[in-house]
């Protein structure tokens, strides 16, 4: 695997190693099953444009819904994302098992005219469906002295290839495995709850695989890192901040880390409100590829 690269991200892979570090895995069994069965207001995250819970481009351990340790949980959600030059529209959703396991499928949409003007390209526009499965292996948010700790996979499939093809990605399809750790601090700023996240993930793909998979100049997985961290001012608002590494794997155009800074509304149980600037660099030769992200989300 390659190693982690990126002048700001170092303190990404720094992060992970440190949430990990925590009392043995036998304190966290010592948890009762009363305290488990309640999940606070928040605690399920909001959903990523690939699907997964989490935030808006990094995933976090926690799995959809509220569902606690004899139940289910599901949600359905929409987000859009416009930069100007590219606008990306996903629409999904999500079932998690007993607080244990959480599958979701999330339908993605990158509207790219400016692209096509400039390379009088046939299509206006690629699509990709994800599939993913995440499975909850140690801690707990809140409840145990160390991280929840989540492994997950992604399959995802590029649907209309011809872009990706010609600008030298070698694969319509690929898989990510993410290793996540999540923890939420309680009154750890000035007696506001600071949520922590790390996330490694092992990829090949091109603008999370709208432009495809593996390339020219490097056809080989690699091992990025994403962050995230938030404070929830009270049990219905988080502000915080998302960094994601990318690799980069095509000679005919550069791919930059995305960043994103947000604010969440959990008015309840059942709807989650995310809206976030963000900067996502150089994208398919269009430079300074900022605006906005608006998702919105609903729990059963």
């Amino acid at each position: 695997m390659k190693k982690i690269i990126g002048g700001r991200a170092w303190f990404c892979a720094l992060l992970l190693p440190s949430l990990l570090i925590a009392p043995a895995l036998a304190a966290a069994e010592l948890v009762s099953d009363k305290i488990t069965r309640s999940r606070l207001l928040a605690t399920g995250g909001a959903s990523t444009i690939e699907g997964s819970a989490g935030g808006g481009i990094v995933p976090m351990a926690v799995l959809a819904g509220y569902g606690a340790q004899e139940e289910q949980g599901a949600v359905a959600f929409a987000s859009y994302v416009d930069t100007g030059d590219y606008q990306l529209e996903v629409v999904g959703g999500s079932w998690s098992w007993r607080n244990r396991v959480e599958l979701s499928i999330a339908q993605q949409k990158l509207t790219h005219e400016s692209l096509t003007a400039a390379l009088s390209l046939p299509t206006d526009s690629i699509s990709q469906r994800i599939i993913s499965a995440k499975l909850r292996v140690a801690g707990d948010l809140i409840y145990t002295p160390m991280p929840q700790i989540s492994i997950g996979i992604q399959h995802k499939k590029n649907l209309d290839f011809l872009v990706p093809a010609a600008v030298g990605a070698k694969d319509d399809s690929g898989t990510d495995i993410n290793l996540t750790a999540t923890k939420l601090i309680l009154g750890a700023v000035f007696d506001r709850n600071l949520l922590l996240n790390a996330n490694l993930r092992y990829t090949n793909a091109n603008q999370t695989g709208l432009v495809g998979f593996g390339g020219d100049k490097n056809d080989q997985r690699d091992v990025v890192a994403e962050i995230s961290t938030g404070l929830l001012l009270n049990r219905h608002w988080l502000v915080g901040a998302e960094y994601r590494q990318k690799p980069n794997n095509l000679s005919f155009i550069k791919e930059d880390d995305w960043q994103t800074v947000f604010v969440g509304w959990f008015p309840n149980k059942r709807i989650a409100l995310v809206a976030a600037y963000v900067d996502l660099g150089e994208v398919a030769t269009f430079k300074d590829q900022t605006g906005w992200y608006l998702s919105l989300q609903g729990s059963f």
